[in-house]
Parts: structure tokens; C-alpha cells; sequence
């Protein structure tokens, strides 16, 4: 394995070989990019298991002449709260006239109203549209229809006069939440773009570096967008492309930041940038396919989710993934071969002269041209070196490690306050709170909840046998919460004549009465024999996607940690660290879960988390969270090789507290783009994901976890013999400077001695 990664190191980065790898990949995504433009085909959303009774009464409901002709209302009422007098009315219904004919003859045969609340301050017209296969298709017509009403002179004179008139109803409201998605795509990626270059411009201190990784990121990302759309139309996939250029760019500039890193620090060793660049990707390409495979697999575990969205947003977004790796791997070096160390400009890593190798007779051997094993004690070297320099991170993890107890129970405390917020939480949202900015449709929806059965704006639907509708009216309607309930229309389905059935309620859709009242309906109807009925309609779609959503949760939750688990102890080959990493993490991601849900209640004032958030944010944050452990203990376990499994820890964290912490705030601010589209689910999303990469990389991985290894000492890497059996295990603190860099010459030189000696005798038995 290790020749094979120096092979592929040597091929990226060697003069001829970096042109040649990186012409071949120019040449690969142009090709892509030419075969799968213009995918993408537009689905319906699906919120609701396919097999759910709301998804079932859909698929015959469509079935009905007419299917695609559904009502939109015009909800008016008069701005200073008064009643609608007779001239109101009647200006309304002329207006309702209008209307009718703007959209059609056979639209103006079924227009209703208006109708009065029983207060009289509000006035309904129901307009018939045409509605579209999606929600975008659909905002067109109701766009139209609100145009048409804002022109309308009849409109105008009640508008003038103090009148409200919002369009809102189940189909305006989709088309709200379509429309509210006009530009977001492209302004979630101008932002992110911009988060990532001032952040990557930060962490690199160059003008210049940070455009490189950008670049190849940003490519990545298109083709992440154009195969990921292949790859929907080909398995009808239904995801959120955004979520998705969130990922790619995160993760992608992680892994870019560790590849700098590390080739950062080798240059301080190796003269050649080209040699320092192979070093570093080979120290590095294992760690960054195993963060990667760890998220991948994560991922892939959605593919036993039951809500569509969420199952085509664990396959798309692994794939999006494993392009933003191998773009990282395989395109970004040689971009960097080529370019050269002059890209640090102004920070120019040079070799630290205290790392090169004294040969036998007195001379110095540049570290990369040195035996192997001088060359291996000149890292070491390196490292000793880097122990004497002051660093932040070093004296954070010292601290630590001399005192867990005490570091350890204030991470415990710090984890228990957060986990505090769940407290006054729960899940579900419902119509109006889905939208984080408001709409004329939800505002409709206030207005309409106010003066009317909040239930007319979106009624539940029950297709039944027709032999028995006349029955299922008759049961239905007489149930406490259900305001009427008629039979609209007939068709035959698969041979089978079923009726439509009407049932307008008294709750709002989406409210926990609303949704009891789907639960009473379906009891009453399935007890009634031979009406096979099916109970569906907005709110019986949110009854079933919340089911859905929950039973996803105790189904994916227990697949995540496995497949955590399993990688960690692939890499390190240490059951009680890798257990004790999944541990931890899995535990602080349930505390920024519950932090999340706090700075919701206090930042977007909702008290409950969207029911598709507990899933999503819990895989991302251990997915996520065990990139930044897979960086640490790596590290963590070379250098306890060297000196024992607290101080190795020590060193560990000061080598790479740094880029951890920089990539972290990174992908927070990535999250944190999510923010700028429109619904809540996102947003809530955004900054729990957000916060809890945060808390993973200050917190977790510079105080808890260096505690717990600082307690477990050598014990942890059981049964790595290499450091359980060796002696020493409390290393002393890093010598000073001078002392430090005599002893590590004079190791040094003795090493070289007894290289010499021994090729010299190997050569004399031969």
C-alpha cells in the first residue's frame, strides 16, 4: 500500500507527470460536462412515504377527470378590521366574474363566492387553476392570477378602499415555496463561495494560495451539480441540490486544508516542493479517503429512509462527496506542483537548517536525500524542533493532559448545558412556520384562520367505494372537529367506481389537533366495511411524513455510529480509541442538537425543529465529526509511537489543532450559508450543523478528548504493542530550544554514523 500511494505521490507531482494528470483531468470533466448537460428533470415533491395511505389516496386521486384543476382562494377583508358591507360583497362577486374569465370558461362555471365568514369581516372566491406536475410549475399560474387581480380595476377600487386581498390555498402555497427558491441556488453559492475565499484567505495568509484549492473546488462543485442530476433522472431521485454544494465545498476545503497543511510543514524540512508535496500527500491520502469513506458509507445509509427526499439526498450527496475527494486528491496536486512554494508568498515555508542530516564525515545531507532511517529521524527531528517553539495548541493540550479530571468534567458540564436546550422542544412544524420569511399565502392562511374554519384553506380528501360513500359521509361528518362533509365527484379507477370525499375541518392542517383529527377520520372510515377508503390531503401527507421522518430516525440513528465505528477501527487499529472517539462524538453531537434547538427558539422564535432536522443534523454531525477525529488520532497514534500516548496526544494536537480548528470554521460558515434560503428546514439545519461543527473542533477535540486519552495513557492504543509495552510513558515536557536542538544534532549525527558503518559492513559480507 505505502509503494503504491508513493507511486501515485511521485506521478502528481513530478514535472511531466503533474501536466500529464492534470490535462487528463481537464479532458475527463470536459467530456462529462459535455455528455450530461441539460439533466435535471423537474419531479413532484414527495414529503410522505411512497406506501403511506396519503401517498396511496394520492395516486387515485389524480385518477379523477380533471385531477389537475384545483382551487386557489381569495381571502378579502377589510385592513381596519370592519365588516364587508352589501357594496363590498357585491364588488366582489363582480370581481370573482372577472376572475373566471381570465382563467377560463370552465373555471368561470365553477367559481364560488363570495363567501361570508359569520362575522362578516372576510369574504372567500374560490378560483379553479390549472395546476402544474411541481410546485414551480404551478407558481406560473398563480403568479398569473395574482398579476391579473393587481391589474383588475374592480380589485384596485377595494384595494384603494382599505382591502386585503391574498391569494393563498394549498396550490399557492407550494408555489409560494417554489418561488421563494427563484435565484436562492445561485445566491447560496455566491455566498458560500465568498464565505469559503475570506476564510481560506485567513487560514493560508497569500493572496494568491487560496484561489487554488477555490478553483477546484468550485469545479468540483459544478460537476458535483451536473452528475448528481444525471444520477436523479436516471433512479427518479428527489433531493436538495443546495445541501449538496453545501457538502462539496465544505468537506472539500477540509480535505484541502490538511493537504496544505501538511505539504506547509514538510516544506520546512524538504527544499524540493515537489518532493515536500509527495511527502504530504502521501502522509495525508489515507487519512482524507478514510474521512471520506466515513461520510460516504454515513450517507449511503440513507438509502433505507422511507422519505423520498431524504433517501435521494444520501445517494446524490455521496456522490457529490466523492467527487469533491478525488478532486482534492488527484486535481489539486499537481495545480500545486505546478504553481510551486512561491504560492505562500509571503510566508514562504523554508527549511529549518536544525533538520538536516550530518553525514559521517562532517557534511550536511538534505533531509529528502538522507538514508531512510536518517531520513525518518530527521521528521522526528522536525518534530522535536517544532516541540521547543511556543504554540497555542501546545500549551492548551499540555494543560490538559496534566490535569484531565479537572478539563474533563467542564467539557462534561459545557456538553449537559447544551444537550439542556432540547428542554421546551419538539418536533413538527406546521404550514405557515415552514416558510422563514413570510408569504402572501401564509399571511392568506392568518387572515383566513381568523374568520374561518382554518380547515378550508387545505380539506382533507377520502376516496372511498362508492356503494358506501353516502356511509363514509355520514360517519365522517358526524366527528367531533369536522365542519361538513360531502361527496364531490365519481370515477372508475383500475375497474373500481370510488367517489371523492369532501371533509373540511375546524384545526389548522398541520397543528397537533388537525393531525388527530386525520387519525379520527382514518379509525372511523377503515372500520367501515367494503368502502376500502383512503384518507388523504395536506394534512394527512404531514401526519404520514412525520411517521415517516420518526421511523427514518430509529432506523438510520444506529446505522451511523457502526459505520463510524468500523472506519475508526480500520484506521487505527484500536477498539477502545476508536470507541471512545465514536463515543464522544456521538454524545456531543446530541448536545448541538439540543443547543440547535435553543438558538431556534431564541434566533427564528420556532419552539419546534422541522421533523426531517433531528435525522439530518445527528448524521452530518457524527459523519463530520469524525473527519476531525480520524485527523487527530491518526496523528495521535504515529506520534505515540515516539513519545508514549499522553504526550503523543500532546503532539497530535499541536500539530494539527490549527488546521482542525480552521476547517471546522470553515464548514461552519459553509453551513451557515444555508441560512439564506427560504425555509425553515434549512436554516434550523444550517445552524445546528453550524454550531455543532464549531463546539466538535474548539471544544471537543482540544480539551475532552485529549483528556480522556490523557487519563487512559498508553492503555487507549490496546493492543498496539508498539506503545503499550513501551517505557516512559509520561514524556517530560518539551525541551527548551538550545537543549532540544544539541541533543536532536547529536542523535542525529550518531544516526548517520551507524548508517555509514552498516552499509560498510553490509558491503564487506558481500
Amino acid at each position: 500500500m505505502n509503494s503504491f500511494l508513493t507511486a501515485a505521490a511521485r506521478t502528481l507531482t513530478s514535472k511531466r507527470g503533474s501536466w500529464l494528470v492534470l490535462g487528463g483531468v481537464v479532458v475527463v470533466v470536459a467530456l462529462i460536462f459535455g455528455l450530461l448537460s441539460g439533466a435535471g428533470e423537474d419531479r413532484p415533491t414527495e414529503n410522505a412515504p411512497a406506501d403511506s395511505e396519503s401517498t396511496q389516496a394520492q395516486q387515485i386521486l389524480v385518477e379523477f377527470p380533471e385531477a389537475d384543476r384545483q382551487s386557489v382562494m381569495v381571502v378579502a377583508s377589510n385592513d381596519d378590521g370592519s365588516e364587508l358591507s352589501a357594496d363590498d360583497q357585491a364588488q366582489l362577486k363582480k370581481l370573482g366574474s372577472s376572475l373566471g374569465q381570465s382563467v377560463g370558461d370552465e373555471a368561470d362555471e365553477k367559481m364560488t363566492g363570495p363567501i361570508l365568514s359569520d362575522d362578516k369581516q372576510a369574504a372567500l372566491l374560490m378560483v379553479p387553476i390549472e395546476v402544474g406536475l411541481t410546485n414551480s410549475d404551478t407558481a406560473e399560474t398563480v403568479d398569473d392570477l395574482r398579476t391579473t387581480i393587481a391589474d383588475d380595476p374592480t380589485a384596485s377600487g377595494l384595494t384603494d378602499e382599505g382591502m386585503s386581498l391574498l391569494v393563498t390555498g394549498g396550490p399557492a402555497i407550494g408555489a409560494d415555496i417554489a418561488s421563494a427558491f427563484d435565484g436562492a441556488d445561485f445566491t447560496l453559492l455566491i455566498v458560500t463561495v465568498v464565505i469559503v475565499a475570506l476564510l481560506l484567505i485567513i487560514t493560508y495568509r497569500s493572496p494568491i494560495l487560496w484561489l487554488l484549492p477555490l478553483i477546484v473546488i468550485g469545479t468540483a462543485d459544478g460537476l458535483a451539480s451536473t452528475v448528481t442530476a444525471a444520477v436523479g433522472d436516471w433512479l427518479e431521485l428527489r433531493f436538495d441540490a443546495g445541501i449538496i454544494s453545501v457538502l462539496v465545498f465544505g468537506a472539500g476545503a477540509n480535505y484541502a486544508l490538511l493537504l496544505i497543511s501538511r505539504y506547509r510543514e514538510e516544506l520546512r524540512r524538504i527544499a524540493d516542493h515537489r518532493t515536500a508535496l509527495a511527502e504530504a500527500w502521501t502522509h495525508t491520502a489515507t487519512t482524507i479517503l478514510a474521512s471520506n469513506l466515513t461520510v460516504v458509507l454515513s450517507l449511503l445509509s440513507l438509502v433505507f429512509a422511507v422519505i423520498p427526499g431524504t433517501r435521494g439526498l444520501g445517494i446524490t450527496a455521496a456522490v457529490g462527496l466523492i467527487i469533491s475527494a478525488v478532486a482534492v486528491l488527484i486535481a489539486l496536486p499537481p495545480v500545486l506542483a505546478i504553481c510551486g512554494k512561491k504560492m505562500f508568498w509571503p510566508f514562504v515555508p523554508q527549511v529549518d537548517d536544525a533538520v538536516s542530516v550530518q553525514n559521517a564525515d562532517g557534511g550536511a545531507t538534505p533531509a529528502e536525500a538522507a538514508p531512510h532511517s536518517v531520513r525518518e529521524l530527521g521528521v522526528r527531528a522536525a518534530d522535536e524542533a517544532a516541540s521547543a517553539k511556543p504554540s497555542v495548541w501546545r500549551r492548551i493540550a499540555t494543560r490538559v493532559v496534566r490535569k484531565p479530571w479537572l478539563h474533563l468534567g467542564a467539557g462534561i458540564v459545557i456538553l449537559g448545558v447544551m444537550a439542556s436546550g432540547f428542554i421546551g422542544s419538539s418536533i413538527g412544524l406546521d404550514q405557515t412556520e415552514k416558510f422563514r420569511v413570510q408569504s402572501e399565502s401564509a399571511q392568506g392562511l392568518d387572515v383566513l384562520s381568523e374568520h374561518f374554519p382554518p380547515g378550508e384553506s387545505q380539506p382533507i380528501w377520502i376516496v372511498a367505494d362508492t356503494e358506501h360513500a353516502d356511509e363514509v359521509v355520514d360517519s365522517v361528518g358526524g366527528l367531533d372537529g369536522v365542519v361538513r362533509a360531502s361527496a364531490i365527484d365519481e370515477a372508475t379507477v383500475d375497474g373500481a367506481s370510488v367517489t371523492k370525499i369532501m371533509v373540511t375541518g375546524e384545526f389548522e392542517p398541520d397543528s397537533a389537533k388537525g393531525l388527530e383529527l386525520v387519525e379520527d377520520i382514518r379509525g372511523d372510515v377503515h372500520a367501515i366495511d367494503g368502502a376500502d377508503a383512503e384518507v388523504g390531503g395536506a394534512a394527512a401527507t404531514e401526519l404520514d411524513a412525520r411517521d415517516g421522518n420518526r421511523a427514518d430516525f430509529f432506523t438510520i440513528v444506529p446505522m451511523v455510529p457502526v459505520i463510524s465505528f468500523i472506519i475508526l477501527l480500520g484506521i487505527l487499529r484500536a477498539p477502545v480509541a476508536a470507541l471512545t472517539l465514536l463515543l464522544v462524538n456521538v454524545v456531543s453531537s446530541a448536545a448541538a442538537i439540543g443547543l440547535g434547538a435553543f438558538l431556534s427558539r431564541t434566533i427564528f422564535g420556532q419552539s419546534a425543529l422541522d421533523a426531517q432536522v433531528p435525522i439530518l443534523a445527528f448524521l452530518f454531525l457524527v459523519a463530520l465529526g469524525i473527519d476531525y477525529s480520524i485527523f487527530l488520532a491518526h496523528r495521535a497514534k504515529k506520534e505515540s509511537v515516539v513519545h508514549g500516548g499522553r504526550q503523543g496526544m500532546v503532539e497530535a494536537v499541536a500539530h494539527t489543532g490549527g488546521v482542525i480548528t480552521s476547517a471546522g470554521i470553515v464548514l461552519a460558515g459553509v453551513f451557515a450559508a444555508l441560512g439564506m434560503l427560504p425555509l425553515m428546514v434549512l436554516g434550523q439545519l444550517g445552524l445546528i450543523v453550524g454550531v455543532g461543527v464549531l463546539v466538535d473542533t474548539i471544544i471537543v477535540r482540544t480539551v475532552i478528548v485529549p483528556s480522556i486519552f490523557g487519563l487512559a495513557g498508553n492503555a487507549v492504543w490496546w493492543p498496539n504493542r508498539a506503545i503499550t509495552h513501551r517505557s516512559g510513558e509520561d514524556s517530560e515536557p518539551a525541551r527548551q530550544p538550545e537543549e532540544g536542538g544539541r541533543q536532536q544534532g547529536e542523535s542525529m549525527h550518531l544516526l548517520a554514523e551507524k548508517e555509514h558503518a552498516g552499509s560498510g559492513s553490509h558491503r564487506g559480507r558481500h
